[in-house]
């Protein structure tokens, strides 16, 4: 299957890389949660928990899909997961979890700046990111 164009001027060409998904998500776990241990409130710690368990569908469903479609294929108002943009040699896992920690300056649509997703902790975050990588892996983006 292959990922959904979008108004991209140039779309970047779909790669195969090796998998690892797993140990892709430990790494950037350990790297945002060595880049900021605070909470939103300014309180040392994780945020306090807005979001329920740690399965990767579950927690996209609560705070991703409103945005980015329950099918990872965007909205009215935010852009798709399973386009070739996202591939992980363009945007690394690592930019993905600072953009649920910081939010996103608006790039490649333009759909506005994208706030940090308040309330996320970064063990739910990396369990986002692994979800969307196996679907993106699914679609023939790697």
């Amino acid at each position: 299957m292959r990922p959904q164009g979008g108004d991209l001027p140039n779309e970047v060409p779909v790669r195969r890389r090796p998998g690892a998904l797993g140990a892709l998500a430990l790494v950037l776990l350990l790297v945002v949660a060595c880049s900021d241990s605070s909470s939103s409130d300014g309180a040392a710690g994780a945020p306090a928990a807005t979001f329920s368990g740690l399965d990767g569908a579950s927690l996209y469903a609560q705070a991703c899909a409103s945005c980015h479609g329950v099918d990872l294929t965007g909205t009215q108002t935010e852009p798709p997961f399973l386009n070739a943009i996202y591939w992980p040699g363009h945007h690394s896992g690592a930019a993905f979890l600072l953009a649920v920690r910081r939010g996103a300056p608006s790039h490649h649509w333009n759909f506005g700046n994208m706030p940090p997703v308040e309330g996320l902790s970064d063990q739910q975050a990396a369990a986002i990111l692994t979800f969307v990588r196996m679907r993106q892996v699914e679609a023939g983006i790697e």
